[in-house]
């Protein structure tokens, strides 16, 4: 059995949830991030064609190291072994809070 350690790390991006799995996890060089490193990514070219394996591929097959901010890491698991990378869009009941998007317009807070 392997030593290597495996991590599957689940985050909030926009309106989706990301399940991504990964060799390093730890501090950033940045406040506030996380430092995700040494993607594992499904095999681009198989014969079985898996929509969601091909966004993952397309969107991190360049990354060498993902900076996710810390309020958006939902967990960190340590696994031993590799399941199927994920997408899915935020439902009602998640116990997940999109942050806003745009900032919000109208007259400033007076104090």
């Amino acid at each position: 059995m392997s030593k290597t350690k495996l991590y599957r790390v689940t985050f909030l991006n926009a309106t989706e949830v990301y399940e991504i799995y990964a060799r390093s996890v730890g501090g950033s060089g940045l406040p506030g991030f996380i430092e995700v490193a040494e993607l594992v990514l499904d095999k681009k070219g198989s014969i079985l064609v898996d929509p969601t394996a091909e966004r993952l591929h397309d969107e991190f097959a360049d990354v060498e190291v993902l900076h996710l901010p810390m309020h958006h890491v939902l967990k960190v698991e340590q696994v031993s072994r590799r399941g199927q990378g994920r997408i899915r869009a935020v439902q009602v009941g998640d116990n997940v809070t999109a942050l806003p998007l745009r900032p919000r317009t109208g007259p400033k807070p007076s104090r």
